[in-house]
């Protein structure tokens, strides 16, 4: 991949030790692969720098480091790069090696959806590369997209520095909580387009108005050349503040309720979720086998950028209809006693709550909200999950059963039929009680509350 001279040509660093070759970059020793770079970050509560010796025994063959190192005669043949920061060393280098690639790459952000849609993304690119495909060879080795949670200024690095020749497509998603890490990150992977799927309550904490957050989200297109497309969700709220962000780019906009370059109908004359695509190209009908009318505002925001690399409608409803769901994001699972449960565990704010809410009112029998708190919203945290416990009963639900210090004030908004828990093990024993084959429970709550647990002890 790269020597480490040339790493330090590109960081304006100190180099010593070997010149070897490194195949990748990690910030982990527990994890770290044969031939990799070894990043050593420091913060409050953590010093890479005490884990180097750990990362050489893993197999790295070098380091990049904060300060000098005293490594005697212990790792020969190791390669030492020495910056004032590691971690914005790694966004450099990252942007560096991005330079050498003129693939279309997408950048995808917003409150809800970056990753649905930056997997139904990947989905149609896969499809599109098909036909060049080798035989024996997988059509996902040449699309690059972001895995796990690397989608802020340590992770969003280390996925550029695995662009290779072989990639014809790459998708980055970027997330944040506070204003500036978006421009920050577009800055270093300089995107041929970028995806705004929308704006909402999300990480309101850090930046105190759903505006803020539009704002923060829309320094996506900072980064974006001349010649770059931005897409734009129509129908949200904050649509004409982000035209007014892109300024002379080409704009795909796409939309359910207004006029737009990308929509789709509902075929109401079919039992199952099919839509009727409408794209620039003409339209095609789509099966998608994910639920809920926000998945469909995914599809449109993954259709639109395949429309902007010239992807043909075809692939594009092949791909969308190839996706089948995120695990912890509205995932059907059996449960005990023939239940059914939705696993929404992944996370949780006011609009995928909505969401999820509108998921669980169309399924048929008795419908359960086992809902845990949801975090950053800020001073008005409270009365955000009391509006949702009330939303929950307008939507038709039967029972809520909640658990943290926030949810009890769903619990209240929610009035007669919710029961508060201080404990998992009290509301695993009630949401046990519940079950049967006519009820539906859905599960949710942000990442911190590990609302899984429920899964985990109710699944068949």
């Amino acid at each position: 991949m790269m020597s480490v001279q040339e790493a330090a040509h590109a960081l304006s660093a100190q180099w010593r030790g070997e010149n070897v070759l490194f195949t990748g970059v990690s910030t982990d020793s527990r994890t770290i692969k044969h031939g990799e770079l070894f990043v050593a970050l420091s913060g409050e509560r953590f010093d890479g720098h005490q884990f180097i010796a750990s990362a050489r025994d893993q197999g790295a063959v070098a380091a990049l480091v904060e300060r000098k190192i005293d490594i005697g005669q212990s790792l020969p043949g190791f390669g030492w790069l020495q910056v004032s920061d590691t971690r914005l060393s790694l966004g450099q280098l990252s942007n560096y090696w991005r330079t050498r690639f003129s693939l279309p790459l997408v950048a995808v952000t917003g409150s809800n959806g970056k990753t649905t849609v930056k997997e139904m993304i990947a989905s149609i690119f896969c499809k599109a590369v098909m036909a060049n495909v080798e035989e024996n060879d997988l059509a996902s080795d040449r699309v690059l997209a972001t895995i796990g949670n690397l989608n802020n200024d340590i992770g969003v690095p280390q996925m550029l520095l695995r662009l290779r020749e072989q990639h014809a497509y790459a998708v980055i998603e970027m997330g944040m909580n506070h204003a500036g890490e978006i421009a920050y990150l577009t800055r270093l992977t300089h995107p041929t387009v970028a995806v705004i799927t929308n704006a909402g309550a999300a990480h309101i904490e850090g930046l105190g108005t759903v505006e803020a957050v539009a704002r923060a989200k829309g320094e996506i297109f900072e980064g974006l050349s001349d010649k770059g497309v931005a897409i734009i969700n129509a129908d949200d709220n904050h649509a004409s503040l982000w035209r007014s962000l892109v300024k002379s780019r080409h704009i795909i906009d796409f939309s359910l309720n207004s006029p737009a370059q990308v929509t789709a109908c509902y075929q109401s004359d079919s039992s199952e979720n099919r839509w009727m695509l409408k794209l620039p190209e003409g339209s095609e009908e789509i099966r998608l086998q994910v639920p809920g009318q926000h998945n469909i505002y995914n599809a449109l925001a993954a259709a639109a950028t395949a429309v902007a690399v010239g992807i043909d409608k075809q692939t594009i409803a092949a791909g969308l209809q190839a996706f089948r769901g995120i695990q912890g994001r509205l995932q059907k699972k059996l449960g005990l006693h023939k239940a059914i449960l939705i696993d929404d565990t992944y996370n949780a704010n006011p609009e995928s709550m909505r969401a999820a809410l509108a998921v669980l009112a169309n399924e048929s029998g008795k419908k359960v909200l086992v809902l845990g708190d949801m975090g950053e919203l800020g001073p008005n945290a409270a009365d955000f999950h009391y509006q949702i416990g009330i939303e929950a009963n307008h939507f038709g639900i039967d029972q809520l059963l909640t658990l943290g210090s926030l949810s009890k004030h769903a619990a209240v908004g929610f009035g007669r039929g919710a029961r508060h828990f201080s404990s998992m093990d009290a509301l695993l024993v009630e949401a046990e009680k519940l079950l049967d084959s006519n009820v539906n429970m859905l599960v949710k709550g942000s990442r911190f509350m590990q609302m899984e647990r429920v899964i985990r002890r109710l699944e068949a």
